[in-house]
Parts: C-alpha cells; structure tokens; sequence
C-alpha cells in the first residue's frame, strides 16, 4: 500500500496516513459488492428524480416551449399563475373540492367495510381480496374508459335508472353539474388500499376493551366512539395524509373521462389535467414546471396543517394521553 512520509519535530520520519486512492481502494473492496447492488437505483433516481426535478426548479423561472432555448424570466410564470390565470383558479378549485368530498367519503367507506370483515366469517379472505381490487384497477385507463361509459347517456346507470324508476337520467359525465360527482364516486370506489390500513389497524386494538364496555352497558355505538375511533386515529391520520397527497395528483381519471379537455365547461379540470395541458398541449413548459412547483407547495401546506392539528386529536398509546 502507497503511503507518503513526513518528518516529526525530532527529525525521523513517520508514515503518514494512507492516501486517497488507497482509502477508496480499501472501501471498495470492503462495500463495492453493496454499491454494484445499489447502483441501479443511484442511477434511477439521480437520472429519473433528481436530475428532473432539479430541471424542473430551473424551466420554472424561464420561458420555455420545448422548441427552443429557455429563456430567462424570473418569477412572471408563477406572477401569471397566482394572479392572472383565471382558468388555474378554475382548475384549483375543481381540485379542491374533489379533494375535500372524495377523501372523506372514501375514508369512510373504507373503515366501514374494515369493520365489517374484522369479524371471524368463513371466507372472510376471499373478501377482503375482492374488495381490494378496485384499488388495484381504479386508477388504470381501463376502468376509466368503463366509467364514462356508465354513466353515459345511455349507459347501465341511466338503463338501471329508467328501469327501476322511470326516471331518464343525463349524460352525467357530459353535464356539467354532475360530471364532477362521477369522477368523486369513482375515486370513493378505490377504498380498497385505505381499507387494508384500516383492518390492520383494527387487529391491534385489545378486544378486553370491548369487553369491559360491554359490561359497563356500553353499546356498539358508544364503543366505537369511545374505543375504536380513539385508538385507530394515528391509521386515519395515516390514511387522511396519504390519500389527500393521492387525490391532489389524480389525472388519469379526469383526462379520460373528460376526453382529455376537462370539460364541460372545464368541471373536471384537475390541476394536474391543466399542468398537462399547459405543457404537453400549448408546450408551455416553463409555466408547467411552474405549475408543478406551485402543486408541491400545496401540498405542502396541506400535509403541514394536518400534522400540526392532529395533536389535537390523534391518540398514541405510548404519550399517555
């Protein structure tokens, strides 16, 4: 091994320590097998992650159209954005509300069908894979294309309508007062993800709880208020977290069903469907990335404000509140 000397303050001579080449050399053959391991994920995500992102920060403050050289603008893309597109406001609003009526609801549904198949039933498995599915499905193009057809003009929803009632429904994803609700329904379907979580979570509460309440006269009701909920909020506070990132970033609902247009009457223009449009339809790439930027902010401040409520009302075992 290359090592360099010096002289002491005595005169002799020592062997310093070994130089950078041999320090590498020695690293390698110690972890090289681990970074050979490592490697295509370092490459993934400085290449595919990273490397984009950083890129992204860049285009935001330049005006860019994938044609020619970016040219520097400073902050006019995210000026226009927060004060004069009217039609982001439009698109930020669509989102919002998707947002604020498909989480719960979906939340919902899926601690209410966790409930019911935490319960010893034969076949109970088969069940909870059945209803997992949609989760699985409800985010691809298929199921997409499925439900525009559904809830069309003619579809099974207005058959089973006229059938059952009489009554002869619209074109619910072409209206513009209801084309919003379909792709909110369609989201409160995939309730499968959020229900596993929620069963899990389930399986770690003492049943001696529900016990003791049941001696003390308590009914279900009054247990699930005072047990269950109380003891399952870090998982809802889990789920809340996770599944408003996930409804804030839907597109592939919204653009299919929507003929990739966010109509009628820009109803379901999801921010992310405008973002896309922006960048892919009018090549406004600087503003786009501008638009991502502003989309990561968002959600951001949604992901803070719910970590800073939830000590007013998530309980943790080992606090001993």
């Amino acid at each position: 091994m290359a090592t360099t000397a010096f002289a002491t303050a005595d005169g002799r001579r020592s062997a310093a320590a070994p130089s950078l080449r041999d320090r590498l050399a020695r690293v390698w053959r110690a972890d090289g097998a681990g970074y050979l391991f490592l490697a295509p994920w370092l490459i993934g995500f400085l290449g595919l992650t990273l490397g984009p992102t950083i890129a992204s920060l860049y285009l935001s403050f330049t005006d860019y159209d994938l044609l020619t050289p970016p040219r520097w603008s400073g902050l006019n893309n995210f000026e226009f954005a927060l004060f004069n597109d009217t039609r982001l406001h439009n698109a930020l609003s669509v989102t919002f509300r998707y947002v604020l009526w498909s989480v719960p609801l979906k939340l919902a549904v899926a601690l209410i069908l966790a409930m019911v198949l935490d319960r010893a039933v034969r076949g109970v498995a088969v069940y909870r894979a059945i209803f997992y599915l949609p989760s699985l499905l409800g985010a691809s193009v298929a199921i997409a294309v499925l439900w525009r057809q559904l809830f069309g003009a003619e579809g099974l929803i207005n058959q089973l309508l006229f059938v059952t009632t009489g009554f002869v429904g619209p074109s619910w994803v072409t209206h513009p007062d209801y084309a919003l609700w379909t792709l909110i329904i369609l989201a409160i379907w995939q309730f499968g993800s959020p229900m596993i979580i929620f069963l899990a979570g389930l399986r770690q509460i003492p049943q001696d709880l529900y016990e003791a309440a049941s001696m003390d006269g308590a009914r279900p009701l009054r247990q699930f208020f005072k047990i269950t909920l109380p003891l399952l909020a870090p998982v809802v506070f889990f789920n809340l977290v996770l599944q408003t990132i996930e409804a804030f970033k839907a597109f592939t609902q919204a653009y299919i069903v929507s003929g990739g247009t966010g109509g009628p009457v820009d109803s379901t223009m999801f921010y992310t469907l405008y973002l896309y449009l922006e960048a892919f339809a009018n090549f406004r790439m600087g503003y786009a990335s501008a638009l991502a930027w502003i989309l990561l902010v968002i959600i951001g401040i949604f992901t803070a404000i719910a970590f800073l409520t939830s000590r007013y009302w998530v309980y943790y075992e080992d606090e001993g509140r």
